[in-house]
């Protein structure tokens, strides 16, 4: 799906322009007092770049339920596994070689401890530092696959896949009203109306327009909006120029109506090749581009005019997604797959597997059951009417006599 793909790079492109033109703290990056004196114009629209991540939240509750179906639990897990950590392991590694040798403007602060924590993908939920801040969306992301795995496991129907979507979202409402950590950190409520929507958009692409689907999709906008509005209050705290919760909420909208063109089939005609490559680069792209991308700009912050740094160092950090996407996690995820796909031994090394013990066979008997004389009369009928009928046939099929008691 073409256009999907495309949709993952402008969610990843909305991320970059917000820590590289609109992030508050990015102004030292820069070199400058404000990230307004660095980009008047451009600030203000960069400062929205943070919803691209509720879109990507929305094409993954699209995409996981869709390349979920028909898939067993291990199937599910192995796919997110080779997706997810060849890339990861090689990005954690190249940022944490980066920051070290240019420790301008964010000098790595990680020790070698943390370092390896971080290469569980867990290090948000074990207290340790990330070390790129763009990793806490994945710890989001792990925890809808966990979710989504016990459902697989269970079996996907439209049924079932309805109710967990419906129930997810009732049981994150509760979950802010009951104020337990626990709660929310298992159903997330300030992200789940967001992969809500992503799977009720899914089953309106598999199976047509339905009032439940649609009422899925709906359900999960309201509660996004009420979302989005507040996150926007909330991060425009350190904003030095306040944004719009009007606005972030009708771009929510705008990802919303996106959404559905893509479950009618609004962009069936939308087949360009680059776009799908372009899907391919998104991840490794998102998860190369903070610190990098600072220390590029760090660099250049004296080449004029600063619009010509921001694109030189999209285009690099583009580049190298794709030498790591070619270089690393391609061979490495065929590698993954092919080793996850093998079947685990259940012999241990070294001992000698069980000898069958051969079982008395109870002998057959092929003699033919014994039949009633008036079943053998009345054969012997139907075969006399069926030869003067076609007089040769029967002796075409049964040329043995036929023995009457």
């Amino acid at each position: 799906m073409a256009f999907l793909d495309g949709l993952r790079l402008v969610a990843a492109l909305m991320v970059v322009l917000y820590h590289y033109a609109g992030l508050p703290r990015v102004a030292s990056v820069w070199d400058v007092p404000s990230i307004v004196h660095a980009f008047p114009d451009l600030s203000r629209i960069a400062s929205y770049g943070w919803l691209g991540v509720e879109l990507f939240f929305l094409i993954s509750g699209f995409v996981i339920c869709m390349s979920s179906w028909g898939r067993d639990a291990g199937a599910f897990a192995r796919s997110r596994i080779v997706r997810l950590f060849p890339a990861y392991w090689a990005a954690v590694l190249i940022t944490v070689a980066v920051t070290a040798i240019w420790s301008e403007p964010r000098p790595l602060t990680a020790n070698w401890s943390e370092i390896l924590t971080n290469l569980t993908m867990l290090p948000k939920p074990l207290g340790v530092p990330q070390v790129e801040g763009v990793y806490w969306t994945l710890w989001v992301e792990a925890r809808f696959y966990l979710l989504f795995a016990f459902l697989v496991w269970w079996g996907l129907t439209t049924r079932r896949v309805l109710v967990f979507g419906y129930g997810w979202l009732i049981v994150a409402t509760y979950a802010v009203e009951a104020e337990s950590p626990l709660l929310s950190t298992i159903v997330m409520p300030d992200y789940a109306a967001f992969f809500a929507g992503g799977i009720g958009f899914f089953l309106i692409h598999k199976f047509g327009s339905d009032l439940k689907f649609w009422g899925l999709v709906g359900f999960s906008w309201l509660i996004a909006q009420h979302n989005t509005y507040d996150m926007v209050l909330l991060v425009n705290r350190p904003m030095p120029r306040p944004m719009s919760a009007t606005a972030g909420v009708l771009l929510v909208t705008v990802f919303y109506v996106l959404m559905a063109g893509v479950a009618l089939g609004w962009f069936r005609r939308v087949t360009w090749g680059w776009l799908t490559t372009a899907g391919l680069l998104t991840y490794p792209f998102y998860l190369l581009h903070e610190k990098i991308g600072w220390v590029l700009i760090h660099q250049m912050r004296d080449l004029r005019p600063r619009y010509l740094t921001l694109m030189i160092t999209v285009a690099v950090m583009l580049v190298a997604a794709w030498l790591l996407h070619r270089l690393v996690e391609r061979p490495l995820a065929g590698y993954l797959r092919t080793r996850l796909a093998t079947p685990t031994p259940d012999t241990p090394r070294g001992t000698a597997p069980r000898a069958r013990v051969p079982q008395e066979e109870t002998p057959r008997d092929d003699t033919p059951p014994e039949r009633a004389p008036d079943d053998l009369i009345r054969d012997a009928s139907r075969r006399t009417k069926s030869d003067e009928a076609d007089p040769g046939s029967h002796a075409a099929r049964d040329p043995g006599p036929v023995l009457l008691p």
